[in-house]
Formats: structure tokens, sequence, C-alpha cells
């Protein structure tokens, strides 16, 4: 059978149906070949573009891969640091910081944990099962189920072998001192950041520097290696308080027994250094413990020896008549007669607690008497008397480096009206913290200049600012020896064989608007001793119940036990023969 040509070289012929492979409509090319090359070229080029990126990232610049795998698996831990001690003068310690753990999980893991397990944990933890498993719900990936967990409950939980359980360490403030020197020192919060009092006041001080150091983790959080440099954490500093811990318990307790005694509302008491103006003790009841404070309420928080104001009362009588002694207006034996116990000044009357008819200077401070002042005060130039309150400190934004002490207030001069300007005299319309006014005594004790306080220990005293004469500081250390005579206002706050001087104050609270019968602030500040003088103490009652109300009768007993205490402690030698006191059955005194 013969073959022909185009057998070869031609096209195939379907047997069935006789048309050629290449003239099919099946197999015919529609597309434009130049379209088909695009394709080509673009599939070429992104492959092409892939592969520079892959060489890129793995062989030239793989910095980035390196960061996101890092975030997956590099974590850095803070190293915290230690804050530092807080001690008194002596070096007693009055807060450190103890080594604790905070527990913290994560969720989805612990929660594989038998139930058995997680009870006993939350009872471990101090929590009820409710508490723990609802800090567990979280759809967070980490959480803390307790901060500050101490070591040994630490041990007993890392015994449950819990997974996705672990621990940080920190630490946890500690007051050996509790109640007692806690409107001192303060507290710190579950960050370890001041709160209050000196713990806030130097928290830049105290806090130090934390450290940190990269790590590696696994899923579970453990540790598997160290990476990278460490950052050293650098300890806070130590602080030196000017406060005596010994002083500090002795003031801490007579307030207290001062306002369990005469069921007052609220009590404070405060002792400086006549030389360096340290504060030595400052106490304060109702008080509160800083190591347990689920139960803390405002009145237990409030310093009230430098934040709370109130009007002075009697205490303040001192300061006009050292302008009037300084003044030359008076001596201490210029007479006043203050019968019949009353005076109109325009539409007001200025009454004493009784009529005591002729009075010098200085019986006017050592029977109180409010008409006394009244008429010593009102021919001297309003001016005057405000630049003496001024210079004493009081109305002034206080110094002290001590969070919330407050200024007080002393209304402008030329506002005064002949009845304000008298109340002035006797210590109605101003208002002072308690710290203020024992700071202000110091002129008296230091021969009538005034420092600065302190609260931390210092090496040197500071230079004093004159406000009055040494001669008239020294009339009126005589003028408040005769207030703690058995004539005077103060009987009770004498001290056995030492010579003391002060005054009282027995001040009206405002109530509405008005001065209230029945509420007193009663207070009381002293010198000791008077022959050298060493310390002003200050000590104020707030509202006492009992028919014993006044300064004398209620602060007074707290200043000479006080003082008794700071000058035995001091060692300083007695410097009066008198050891019995005399004290009389009755005690009269102007508000």
């Amino acid at each position: 059978m013969k073959r022909g040509g185009s057998g070869t070289t031609g096209s195939r012929v379907a047997a069935s149906k006789g048309v050629s492979f290449t003239k099919s409509p099946v197999l015919q090319v529609s597309l434009p070949t130049w379209r088909s090359r695009v394709v080509l070229f673009v599939l070429f080029s992104s492959f092409a573009l892939l592969a520079a990126r892959a060489l890129w990232l793995q062989g030239i610049s793989n910095e980035f891969l390196q960061k996101q795998g890092a975030s997956r698996y590099e974590r850095t831990i803070e190293l915290p640091a230690t804050r530092g001690k807080i001690m008194d003068r002596n070096g007693q310690v009055l807060a450190s910081s103890l080594p604790v753990k905070a527990v913290w999980a994560i969720p989805e893991d612990v929660l594989r944990s038998p139930p058995e397990k997680l009870h006993q944990l939350a009872v471990l933890l101090d929590m009820s099962d409710a508490e723990m498993h609802k800090k567990l719900a979280s759809d967070r990936t980490f959480v803390y189920l307790k901060r500050q967990v101490e070591m040994d409950v630490i041990d007993k939980i890392l015994k449950l072998n819990i997974e996705g359980l672990d621990t940080r360490k920190e630490y946890k403030r500690f007051y050996p001192q509790g109640e007692v020197m806690t409107h001192l020192v303060g507290f710190t919060n579950v960050e370890d950041a001041g709160q209050e009092s000196m713990e806030l006041a130097q928290q830049k001080t105290l806090v130090g520097v934390p450290g940190s150091r990269r790590v590696i983790k696994d899923r579970l959080g453990h540790i598997v290696e160290d990476v990278g440099l460490s950052k050293e954490p650098h300890d806070g500093r130590d602080l030196t308080l000017s406060v005596d811990s010994k002083l500090q318990y002795v003031a801490f307790n007579h307030v207290k027994e001062a306002v369990e005694k005469f069921k007052a509302k609220a009590g404070a008491a405060v002792i400086l250094d006549v030389r360096t103006g340290e504060v030595l003790a400052l106490a304060n009841w109702p008080a509160y413990n800083p190591n347990d404070r689920s139960v803390l309420t405002g009145d237990q928080l409030r310093n009230r020896v430098m934040t709370d104001t109130f009007e002075p009362g009697s205490t303040l009588k001192p300061f006009t008549v050292a302008l009037a002694l300084d003044t030359h207006r008076v001596r201490p034996d210029t007479v006043f007669q203050t019968a019949p116990g009353y005076i109109k000044i325009g539409s007001d009357t200025v009454h004493d607690s009784h009529a005591h008819g002729p009075l010098t200077v200085q019986q006017i401070v050592q029977k109180s008497s409010n008409v006394g002042m009244a008429k010593l005060s009102l021919p001297m130039p309003a001016q005057e008397m405000w630049e003496m309150f001024t210079k004493s400190g009081f109305g002034q934004q206080p110094k002290f480096g001590f969070p919330g002490a407050v200024a007080g207030r002393v209304r402008p001069f030329k506002s005064w009206k002949p009845i304000e300007q008298a109340n002035m005299a006797f210590g109605q319309g101003i208002s002072v913290s308690l710290l203020q006014l024992a700071r202000a005594y110091l002129i008296f004790a230091r021969d009538g200049d005034i420092i600065p306080l302190s609260f931390q220990k210092l090496s040197e005293a500071p230079q004093g600012q004159p406000v009055i004469s040494s001669q008239t500081a020294r009339e009126m250390r005589s003028i408040l020896e005769s207030v703690v005579s058995p004539e005077g206002t103060a009987a009770a706050g004498q001290v056995p064989g030492y010579r003391v001087g002060g005054k009282t104050g027995t001040a009206q609270k405002l109530v509405g608007g008005h001065y209230s019968k029945t509420k007193y602030i009663a207070n009381f500040v002293g010198i000791a001793p008077l022959s050298n003088p060493r310390f002003v103490i200050a000590v104020m009652v707030d509202e006492p119940s009992t028919a014993a109300h006044t300064g004398g009768s209620v602060a007074a007993p707290a200043f000479a036990a006080l003082a008794a205490s700071a000058l035995r402690a001091a060692n300083v030698s007695p410097d009066s023969p008198v050891t019995d006191i005399i004290i009389p059955e009755h005690i009269e005194e102007g508000m």
C-alpha cells in the first residue's frame, strides 16, 4: 500500500471525522501572542522580587526577622531596687523593705490544674475560690493573682507545682513602730511608691533606680537563659529623721491618754528642739497601723499637727504682748483696768471669764484676760500686729518639706475693724496649725529670733531671723513662767525640779458661722527649762466632752508629762528646787 508524501509533513487526519488537529476549533489559540508574553513577564518578575526579598531578609539584612522572633521569646525583667531605710536620729529603724514576691499566672494553663490544687492555692493566697476564679477568667494572657506575698507562703505555693503559675521578686515595706510613728513616717503602696508623710516627701531619695536583665523564656514563662547585658539596680539612700523614738513613744501615749481621759474627738502634740528647730516628736490620735491598712479611715489618716487649722485662742496673746513690750509701749508692770470684766467695742462686747480689776501686763497673760488684751492692742496700729503675726510664721506657707502642711489664715490688716483687731489679740479670727504655733514660740525660747523647722537630723543649727529683741524675749519667758504658777491658768503644767513656762488656750469652735458654747479646742504651748531653753512642746485636744475642757486642765497636764520625759531623756539638770507641785482646785481662764 502506497503512502502519500504528506503523511509525514502534513497534518494528521482524525480517523473518525477527517479533520486536522491544527485546524480544530478547540485547539485554536484565541488570545494574541503579546498578551501571553506579558503574563509570562509578570510571573517572572514576581518570582524575581520574592527571591530578592528573601535574599535581602535572610542574607543581607535579617534584623527585622530577628526582632520579630525575639519579641516572641525574649523578655526584659525589671530588677527592683531596694527602697532606702528610714531611721530615727539615734539609728533605730523606722521603715525597711523586706523581700517578697508577686504571684502571677497564665490563666489558660492554670485552669487546667485539678480543682483541689486551685483550692489550696486560693487558701494560701488568702482568697476565696470565687475571687481567684474571677481573676483567672480574664481573657488576658497574664494576670497578677496577688502582690507582696511572704516568702514562706511562696515556698508552699511552688510546692503545688501548678502549670502556668510563676512569681516575681519585689519588696514590701515594714514599719516596726506601727501606729506610734505613722504620721511622721507614712507608708508606701503596692508599687513601693510613697503615699504619706516622709515616705512621700522623700520619694526621690528613698526609691532608688531599678535595674533590668534580658532573658529567654519558654511559653510557660520559665527563664531558659540570660541574653544581652544586665543593668544593675541602684538601691535608694537611707534617710535619718530628726525624731527621737523614745520621745515619740511618750508623746503618742500621752496624747492618746488625754483623748481617752477627756472623751475628746482627737488630739495632737509636737516637741521641737530649741537649738536646731528639729522636730523630735510628732504624735496624733486617732492613728493607724501602716502595716495593716485594711480598715484605714480619714480621721486616722489626718496629720492634725500640720494639716488641721484652728483658732488658737489665748496661746496667741503672748505675741501681741511681745509687740507692745518690744515697741516700748508698755512694761511688764504696766497696769490696765479690766473691771467690770467686759468692754464694749462698737456694738460688740468682749468678756473675761470673771472680773479681775486692775492687772499688770504680766497678770493679763497670767490670768488670760481678754479685756486686758483688748485694751492693750487697740491703741497699736493694725499693720504692726499683722507684721508681728506674719514674722512669726502665721498665715505663711510652711517650708517644712512635709506634704500637706497648711498656711493657716491671717487676713490683711487693712480690712480689720476694731473688734476684729481685739479678737485677734486674744486668738480669735485667725487660724494656725499646731506646728506653726509651736514654731512661733521659738521666738521666746531663742532670745527673739525664729529658725526653720527640720524633719531630718541636722549637723549644724540654721541661721535665725530676728523678730523681737533678746530683752523682750527674756521678759516674755518670765511672763510665761507666771502662767504655770499656782496663781496662773496652767498650774497643772508645772514640772517638779524644773522651771517651765507657757500659755493656755481654750478656743471656741466655729459651728455654722457662730462660736459654739459646747465645743472647744484646748491647747497649751510651753518652754522647758526656762533657765536654758531646750524644748518647745505644744499639745492640742479637740472637743473634750467632760466637765474639764480648758487648756489649763486638759492640755497643760499632758505638756507637764512630756516636758518631764524630754528633760530626763536629754539629761538636763534640774534648775528649780521646787519639787512639790501646788495645783488649785479650780482654774479659771479666758478664751
